[in-house]
């Protein structure tokens, strides 16, 4: 491998990280688990992660023009970090090294399976967006109230405050995302 790609390439994966520790740290926000009815468990952990994850590869799917090959790039290295500390995650709680693959295989499934309902959902608007929340993220049981809906608001002011932020930035993983705490 040349050293110029062996650059690139860390700097890609340096890049993913800042995002995935990003999505890590806003889907940790006890907001969603004390006030909006997201479970805290690791099934519920999970599903946050994966909403902000697939609000960056939504913004980076967005990319257009010469950046948007390395865009593509980052995002592959994002779900590829995603899925490492997924691995890692189930070691660390006493999964078996048989079980590992199989486990990560269902979890990888779960996130293309949300990820193609979300962005379905976000082609067809806020109600469709609360629906495929109440499916994935509260399987199937709906949370109390305007709950849904508020977790449909956030979302959709996260992508549009995603949107804002430059091309460059997001290729640097410098993002931050706007606080839980206005939707609880």
């Amino acid at each position: 491998m040349p050293l110029k790609a062996l650059f690139q390439r860390r700097r890609r994966e340096h890049c993913a990280e800042r995002l995935y520790r990003s999505a890590v740290e806003q889907a940790r926000q006890p907001v969603f688990y004390r006030a909006l009815g997201v479970a805290d468990s690791v099934d519920g952990r999970f599903d946050m992660v994966v909403l902000h994850v697939f609000l960056l590869m939504r913004r980076l799917g967005g990319v257009t023009g010469t950046k948007a090959e390395a865009a593509r790039a980052l995002s592959q290295a994002l779900f590829d970090l995603m899925f490492a500390d997924m691995d890692r995650s189930l070691r660390e709680m006493g999964v078996g090294d048989l079980s590992v693959g199989k486990k990560v295989r269902v979890m990888s499934e779960a996130f293309f399976g949300r990820v193609a309902a979300y962005d379905r959902a976000f082609a067809d608007g806020k109600a469709a967006v609360e629906d495929a929340l109440i499916r994935n993220l509260w399987r199937a049981d709906a949370p109390a109230g305007e709950t849904a809906g508020r977790v449909a608001d956030y979302l959709i002011a996260q992508a549009a405050h995603l949107q804002c932020a430059g091309d460059g930035d997001v290729l640097e993983g410098n993002v931050e995302f706007l606080s839980a705490e206005t939707w609880s």
